[in-house]
């Protein structure tokens, strides 16, 4: 009995994997501007994270002003986040910009010393080290003007904007609930992003709409959910490993949804990332 219960929390894992990894594919394929696309997503998001939160009877009360600092602080840089892994979707492909944005990891532990009083570990050199390696594989020609180093650079972004919004919030995941924390990052998103809707592009809402609740609703408010729920059933680096994966299935959906078929370099350099995730996810839990 216990066997089954383990293999169907396995599975809803993989399939909370499976539902996050549809943002790169529907990222690219949305035909809006990044940050409206990001708005929308985060709207809708908010409005199911909402009522969820509701159903569950969860509080939304924030403690005090200095977590209502942290959790702008936060929100501000989940906002730069999505709105530059999106760019790096759009400029290269599904593949290098989700690749690139999974070396968040390796980045959160090297920037770690800098929040909290963990100490730094020189093998997070040789891990970051690994890392660049796989990125120059990804994208060998330092070109400017080349749309697939622009990719790989915003993706990097994106990956740096992702840990430091990990590390603002590490230590309110003690205090409150996962649901109730990311219901107030899209809330906040939503707000800061309204402008965006007066100076850029929208109208294409009316034929994106479907593709936009599925991003909003599949892969924001359930797969993350999903994912965040996970943790109660398996240890971090289990899920980390876990999650490590979503660039494959990323990739997967890609060839069958989108028709793009990596390149070797995509293979190399791309294995080379997940490597350096799946080591520092088993580390870490040897500690």
């Amino acid at each position: 009995m216990k066997q089954n219960s383990h293999l169907q929390h396995l599975v809803w894992l993989t399939l909370a994997t499976v539902l996050i990894s549809t943002s790169g594919s529907l990222g690219k394929y949305i035909d809006m501007p990044s940050p409206v696309v990001v708005w929308w997503r985060s709207g809708l998001a908010t409005l199911f994270l909402f009522l969820f939160c509701r159903y569950k009877g969860l509080s939304l009360i924030i403690n005090n002003n200095r977590d209502r600092r942290t959790f702008l602080l936060a929100a501000i840089f989940m906002a730069a986040h999505w709105i530059t892994y999106f760019y790096a979707l759009k400029l290269s492909n599904v593949a290098i910009g989700m690749l690139t944005l999974f070396t968040f990891p390796v980045l959160t532990a090297i920037l770690e010393p800098l929040f909290s009083k963990v100490k730094f570990e020189p093998i997070h050199i040789l891990l970051g080290l690994l890392v660049l390696i796989g990125i120059y594989i990804l994208a060998p020609e330092f070109n400017l003007e080349s749309t697939q180093l622009q990719g790989v650079l915003l993706g990097l972004l994106s990956a740096l904007c992702y840990a430091i919004r990990i590390l603002l919030l590490k230590s309110e995941v003690k205090t409150y609930n996962s649901s109730m924390l990311m219901f107030y990052q899209v809330a906040i998103m939503t707000v800061i992003l309204a402008p965006v809707l007066f100076v850029m592009d929208s109208s294409n809402i009316s034929t994106q709409y479907p593709f936009v609740i599925v991003l909003a609703l599949l892969t924001t408010a359930i797969g993350h959910t999903m994912f965040i729920n996970s943790l109660k059933y398996f240890k971090a680096s289990t899920a980390s490993i876990i999650g490590s994966t979503q660039p494959v299935f990323g990739i997967i959906i890609a060839y069958f949804f989108l028709n793009e078929i990596p390149t070797v370099n995509t293979f190399l350099g791309g294995s080379l990332i997940l490597a350096t995730v799946i080591i520092e996810s088993i580390r870490s839990n040897k500690k």
